[in-house]
């Protein structure tokens, strides 16, 4: 499983490349019977001039709390990779925000920047999708845009342990045992787990509000033939040609062969595992480079120009067609 152990400063110090005229609202989605309370952002279409949003160390483009501009926008729910933030994926955010989605993060609980309390145990794996579950029903029941968002227009987009949380809202359904043979090669409290049969009991959150999703380099060992096979929705699917912090490309490879559904596969040449992040400020590739140092000849700013650009297309196609 994942190696990599993050600080919270790494995510809070990312910055946007291009100016968006995104609104942004910060939100706490308030604990109840099926987990702690969640904190994250809200991106979504504003008519106000682009200017700035500071977050801690974070400065990012946008209006802070200004006017929703639309009605009946669809949404787009976000789930970070282990020790990520909601502001990992800003740059992507605020692209579907200026296109008219209302876009929805939050950090997950024990597995985020913040709090890395329980990111090696397999219950962080498990509520991981109930994470996301509880975040759709803030955001069309007690949140600020809840009347201006279209129940019918739902999507998802997830990045490394973010795409294995979008696979089981989807259906998916993961194979414990067959990462057995991994597992022993891997020394981890995860993989002990699962070398003990420890299985997680809790039947896992499929949510059938989602219509469509993005993911992104998944965790996807623990997904078999069997495991896809109820998915049922249009899926966009990016796998780095490298890989790297335990998701390999053979795994994702797999995935694309298994998926029961027409869906959309693209492989980036020369990227390695954290391409799909947001690209880095020159403060937080000095102090993190294994964060933010691509391949030679690979250059993530024009690469996220483009993959933030087939996102959108992706969910336009998906979720506005006939309204």
């Amino acid at each position: 499983m994942h190696a990599f152990r993050s600080l919270a400063v790494i995510f809070l110090c990312l910055l946007a490349t291009l100016a968006h005229a995104a609104g942004l609202r910060l939100i706490d989605v308030p604990a109840d019977a099926q987990g702690p309370a969640l904190h994250g952002a809200i991106w979504y279409p504003c008519s106000e001039p682009a200017s700035e949003v500071k977050l801690g160390y974070a400065t990012l483009p946008g209006v802070r709390d200004c006017a929703v501009n639309g009605d009946k926008l669809p949404l787009v729910v976000v789930s970070h990779g282990r020790g990520g933030a909601f502001v990992g994926h800003h740059d992507t955010a605020e692209a579907l925000a200026d296109a008219g989605f209302v876009v929805a993060a939050i950090n997950h609980p024990g597995d985020t920047a913040t709090d890395m309390s329980r990111s090696d145990d397999l219950s962080a794996l498990v509520e991981r999708p109930t994470d996301i579950k509880r975040l759709i029903d803030f955001m069309l029941g007690a949140s600020p845009l809840a009347s201006k968002i279209d129940p019918k227009r739902i999507g998802f987009f997830g990045f490394s342990r973010g795409g294995y949380t979008g696979l089981v809202l989807l259906g998916a359904h993961p194979d414990w045992a067959s990462t057995t043979a991994l597992c022993r090669t891997v020394s981890s409290h995860m993989c002990e787990q699962i070398l003990s049969r420890e299985f997680p009991t809790r039947p896992l959150t499929y949510d059938p509000r989602i219509h469509a999703a993005v993911i992104a380099n998944p965790l996807a060992v623990m997904f078999t033939a069997d495991s896809l096979s109820a998915v049922r929705v249009p899926v966009q699917l990016w796998q780095s040609e490298r890989g790297g912090d335990g998701v390999s490309p053979a795994s994702i490879a797999a995935v694309n062969r298994n998926l029961p559904v027409e869906h959309e596969y693209h492989i980036v040449p020369n990227a390695a595992h954290f391409a799909f992040l947001a690209p880095c400020p020159p403060s937080l590739a000095t102090k993190r480079p294994e964060l933010c140092t691509d391949a030679p000849g690979f250059n993530r700013v024009a690469f996220h120009k483009q993959f933030d650009a087939d996102v959108v297309r992706f969910f336009q196609t998906q979720l506005t067609k006939g309204s």
